[in-house]
């Protein structure tokens, strides 16, 4: 693992921070949706690049583990707040992604409390949020009044039905494990 904080990986790490902010701003202040999407294209690809550079390079480091799912789970939560704001997804699907990651955050705060490591990320797990990645610039392009958003709407609309049943399904198993190291026991895997 690398001690330095200054890699390219973490560089495309902390650029993916900043769309955060400016995909709210182009989504709620400017309705400009195309320059939304454009973001969250380069956020998704920043995601990609950051863990696959950092392992290629051998600059892997403590900033990247916590940094890489925090930020994932903030760009979420801001799309998701926005979508609620615009009434682009119903309240259901954005109170399931909400709850998995909240029930997520109190067992990892009471696995560092009691001295365990945080729960490794799971290739299902990424590919939930990679789903929901997919789905939400679909579904915002959806908006449109033409034939356009009507393919988004149908893709959008199949990544986020896909990527809601894993997100749901990874954080049972991410439960589990964090439930089972709580109580002393050996880690479960599902």
């Amino acid at each position: 693992m690398n001690s330095s904080l200054i890699t390219i990986p973490n560089a495309l790490t902390l650029l993916r921070f900043c769309g955060i902010p400016l995909f709210i701003y182009l989504t709620l202040n400017l309705h400009a949706d195309a320059w939304a999407i454009a973001v969250l294209a380069i956020g998704g690809a920043t995601d990609y690049f950051d863990g696959k550079l950092a392992r290629a390079w051998g600059q892997t480091s403590r900033f990247g583990e916590i940094a890489d799912p925090a930020i994932d789970r903030l760009y979420i939560l801001a799309i998701l707040l926005v979508f609620l704001i615009r009434e682009i997804v119903p309240i259901w699907l954005i109170l399931a992604i909400i709850l998995r990651d909240l029930v997520l955050a109190l067992l990892t705060v009471e696995l560092k409390r009691r001295g365990h490591a945080t729960l490794k990320v799971t290739y299902l797990g990424k590919a939930a949020t990679f789903n929901l990645m997919y789905a939400f610039p679909f579904l915002l392009l959806a908006k449109m009044d033409n034939a356009l958003g009507s393919i988004a709407f149908v893709l959008g609309w199949s990544f986020a039905i896909w990527g809601v049943a894993l997100y749901i399904s990874t954080g049972i198993s991410y439960s589990r494990e964090a439930i089972s190291q709580i109580r002393g026991g050996h880690v479960i895997n599902s």
